[in-house]
């Protein structure tokens, strides 16, 4: 791709310092896929128009399906138009596609992956790449171990001297513990740990990364991260869509694997976590491990205290009559899985001794959102007694998504010559306080696996203790069903959920 394009682009300005990465070639195995479509290229081409990719980059498609380069660039530049944060610029999208090829093999082809070596050490001679690769399986994970097991044998998971080869694996990271290690001990046989980079998109959003920030570099907030000033945590993931057309895959995952084995535990993790040693990645991640170590384990029983799980019947969302999960298309009928997971969680270590960790995540509720709250506890009443009046707590509230940002309420007088007590937000918006639109998480990702850095990244020991917490509640539901409750499509879920917060004399936070 010509460098002056890039360079000169003005989109670069105000864009934080830092190196662009070496030049390489990005395979995607898959690329016929959605991830491909949707996320992958579109971020790819809104890196270019922020004159964030290396001036030499190659992206080669690798997937089943027989077509031609210019057909393929056709079907990117159809999906980019529709999914890309910024508007297409014609002159910049036929410069960024002309980095762009297709390579048609089976995955389970050993001579398709030679064929490929051959093309891209031309593609380094023509292009100057200098034999750094980055291989993204953007694949269905049953199709992992032979794409993994073709990259060794091929002898592409080995990088010539002075140059690099990493590889991207997608959630999910296996189904349980044994299935998970099972994976990792795949990767592992084929690409070294620091060559590894096992990407979970909630990490790259913008307020996800703020954390850190948020909690070390503000005196005010990190003196008052502890059981002495906080009554209670929430993390909220929230959608109004159902299955959509993906009940093969949930019917086998559920809520809890889906979501709260990765996106809900890191994002647990990363408020939770000790100051690191560093801003490094492994001092990071190092800290982020000690988290789920510290995690109260439930088992047997308490899961039963602790734990709600419910499914969705039929309801409204926004004004449109939709079907029970049951009544979904291949859904079994008398299925189990539950489509919301409400948690009652406990870190017990010295900074969150008896500060419980509110989670829930689901499916047709009535908007999409998610956040973390940290309530802080209340002030002594007896100064404002005598006027009948009710202060509510302070809430620190991180939106994840979307409109990502802080919020702070606070109380505060009304005017007047009564004293009236009102709960007022301070209100930090990314769009509004920097002027420009937030990067779309898979930018930050793929820029930063290109750039060496892990930070974002889950390692080994993160995925191998959130599955034995996450296995260890699975287990104690596979021995009985009647814990399952249903909620109305539209609502906020079920009845039992509100009771995890109730026995701590709080309430499930309104977004």
């Amino acid at each position: 791709m010509p460098s002056d394009i890039l360079r000169s682009n003005p989109l670069r300005e105000g864009l934080a310092q830092r190196s662009i990465p070496d030049p390489c070639t990005l395979v995607i195995f898959g690329a016929t896929g959605d991830l491909t479509h949707r996320k992958l290229v579109p971020a790819l081409y809104n890196l270019a128009a922020d004159g964030a990719l290396p001036p030499a980059i190659s992206v080669v498609g690798f997937a089943r399906r027989d077509k031609s380069d210019d057909v393929f660039r056709a079907e990117l530049e159809e999906a980019a138009r529709k999914f890309s944060r910024q508007a297409i610029n014609d002159d910049l999208w036929k410069n960024f596609t002309s980095s762009i090829c297709y390579h048609r093999s089976e995955f389970d082809k050993l001579e398709g992956y030679e064929a490929l070596a051959k093309r891209l050490d031309e593609m380094d001679a023509a292009r100057g790449t200098g034999g750094n690769r980055l291989f993204y399986l953007a694949a269905g994970p049953d199709q992992f171990e032979v794409i993994l097991e073709n990259l060794r044998k091929s002898g592409l998971n080995k990088a010539r001297p002075g140059a690099w080869s990493r590889v991207i694996v997608e959630k999910p990271f296996g189904t349980d513990l044994p299935s998970a290690k099972r994976l990792n001990d795949l990767v592992e046989n084929a690409f070294d740990e620091s060559e590894t980079f096992r990407i979970d998109h909630y990490l790259g959003k913008e307020t996800a990364q703020n954390i850190i920030v948020l909690r070390f570099a503000n005196a005010l907030f990190e003196a008052m991260w502890n059981s002495r000033y906080i009554d209670h945590v929430q993390i909220t993931a929230s959608e109004p869509l159902g299955v959509e057309g993906r009940a093969g895959y949930y019917e086998k995952s559920g809520a809890l694997r889906d979501m709260v084995q990765n996106h809900l535990l890191q994002l647990l993790c990363l408020t939770a976590m000790e100051p690191p040693a560093g801003l490094d990645a492994d001092s990071i991640r190092d800290e982020k491990v000690k988290v789920l170590r510290s995690l109260r384990p439930l088992t047997g029983e308490d899961v039963f205290k602790h734990v709600v799980r419910a499914q969705y019947g039929a309801g409204s969302i926004n004004g449109k009559r939709v079907a029970a999960y049951r009544d979904e298309l291949n859904v079994n009928p008398e299925s189990v899985t539950e489509t919301f997971v409400a948690m009652e969680l406990n870190v017990d270590n010295w900074r969150w001794a008896g500060v419980p960790f509110f989670i829930r995540v689901g499916k047709r509720l009535p908007k999409a959102a998610t956040e973390i709250a940290v309530h802080f506890k209340s002030v002594p009443p007896v100064l404002f007694r005598a006027t009948g009046e009710s202060i509510d707590d302070n809430v620190l509230v991180i939106r994840i998504q979307p409109d990502e940002g802080i919020s702070l309420r606070m109380s505060a007088k009304m005017p007047g010559s009564s004293l009236r007590i009102e709960p007022v937000k301070m209100d930090f918006h990314y769009g509004t306080s920097f002027g420009k639109a937030t990067p779309e998480a898979y930018e930050r990702l793929l820029l930063d696996a290109m750039s060496g850095d892990a930070t974002l990244f889950a390692r080994r020991d993160e995925v191998e203790q959130a599955w034995k917490f996450v296995d260890a509640i699975h287990e104690a539901w596979q021995h009985r069903s009647d814990d399952l409750a249903v909620y109305t499509s539209g609502s906020w879920g079920p009845g039992e959920a509100d009771e995890l917060t109730k026995r701590h004399e709080a309430a499930w936070r309104r977004l």
